[in-house]
C-alpha cells in the first residue's frame, strides 16, 4: 500500500520558518520525482518545488530563494525548508511522488498539511 504522509505544518508568523516532511512507503522512493504542491482557499493547486531522482530541483518563482527542497533516499523522505514565510504562503501543502512506468506517468499524493502564516 502506497502512503505519503506529510508533517510539519502549523501556524507561523510572517518572516518565520517551517520545515515540512513527507515520509513515503510502498514505492521505490529513489526512482521517483518528489514534489511539493499547495492549494490556497479559492485558488488552484500550484507547484511549489520538485526534486528528481538525480537531485535536480525546480521551484516556483514565488518561492525561489526562500524555500529549499531536499530528499533523503535512505529515509524515504522529502523535505521542504520554508524561510521568510509570507501570508500568501498560507495553504494546504501536498507531497507528490511520480515516475514513468511502461510509458505512463504514475503518481501518488499525500493527504496534505496546513501551513498558516499570520501574525
Amino acid at each position: 500500500q502506497v502512503q505519503l504522509v506529510e508533517s510539519g505544518g502549523g501556524l507561523v508568523q510572517p518572516g518565520g520558518s517551517l520545515r515540512l516532511s513527507c515520509a513515503a512507503s510502498g514505492i521505490i522512493f529513489s526512482m521517483n520525482t518528489m514534489g511539493w504542491y499547495r492549494k490556497a482557499p479559492g485558488k488552484q493547486r500550484e507547484l511549489v518545488a520538485t526534486i528528481t531522482s538525480g537531485g535536480s530541483t525546480n521551484y516556483a518563482d514565488s518561492v525561489k530563494g526562500r524555500f529549499t527542497i531536499s530528499r533523503d533516499n535512505a529515509k524515504n523522505t522529502v523535505y521542504v525548508q520554508m524561510n521568510s514565510l509570507k501570508p500568501e504562503d498560507t495553504a494546504i501543502y501536498y507531497c507528490r511522488a511520480s515516475r514513468m512506468w511502461s510509458g505512463k506517468q504514475i503518481e501518488q499524493w499525500g493527504q496534505g498539511t496546513q501551513v498558516t502564516v499570520s501574525s
